[in-house]
């Protein structure tokens, strides 16, 4: 089609998420359009990031620093840490502005299927962090799925000899969503869960 070098990037391209083959060819062919204004700085950006971005040693997020610029924060109140699945998790959260504690990347749940156990999760930062400061809520903040809900179970029964308070985020209806369209364990989630 273009040469080597073009089907490489188009296969670079095409294993990102949300992109196939066709999008891949998009956003390459967009980026030759202009290589010195758009290719270029990408490039460039993208060796940055690769050479300054690192793992927050106590909490598991992605920052230029570790610890991170949220670990590092002197006004975050250090006695929540939010438990999360993921750092895109914790970058929904903080997105929403609504959380001002500390946060805790797992890295991901518990699944037979895929073959996590415990040992794959982020867990010892945590626990180091419960015992040695003043934590007084974990609060699990993980999906609302099967493996999730085993994982935030699994944690709660991990974490009771510390004797933190564990709370999880409400789930049932979302804002805007309608009843009638909702399915039988969202609702009652919903419902169990109402205040």
């Amino acid at each position: 089609m273009g040469g080597p070098e073009l089907d490489t990037l188009i296969q670079l391209f095409s294993r990102l998420p949300g992109l196939g083959q066709r999008s891949a060819r998009r956003v390459v062919l967009k980026l030759l359009q202009a290589p010195e204004a758009r290719m270029l700085p990408l490039a460039n950006a993208l060796a940055a990031a690769a050479r300054a971005v690192r793992t927050c040693e106590q909490c598991g997020n992605l920052d230029s620093q570790s610890p991170c610029s949220i670990c590092s924060d002197p006004e975050r109140d250090r006695s929540m840490v939010c438990v999360v699945e993921t750092v895109g998790d914790l970058w929904a959260l903080e997105r929403a502005r609504i959380y001002q504690g500390l946060y805790h990347v797992l890295g991901g749940t518990l699944s037979a299927l895929s073959g996590t156990g415990p040992d794959d999760l982020n867990l010892p930062p945590l626990l180091t962090r419960i015992e040695t400061s003043n934590v007084g809520e974990v609060i699990l903040a993980l999906s609302a799925t099967v493996d999730g809900a085993a994982t935030a179970h699994w944690l709660a029964d991990r974490l009771a000899p510390s004797r933190v308070r564990i709370t999880r985020v409400a789930q049932g209806v979302p804002v805007g969503g309608a009843l009638d369209v909702l399915d039988d364990g969202t609702l009652a989630t919903a419902l169990r869960a109402r205040r």
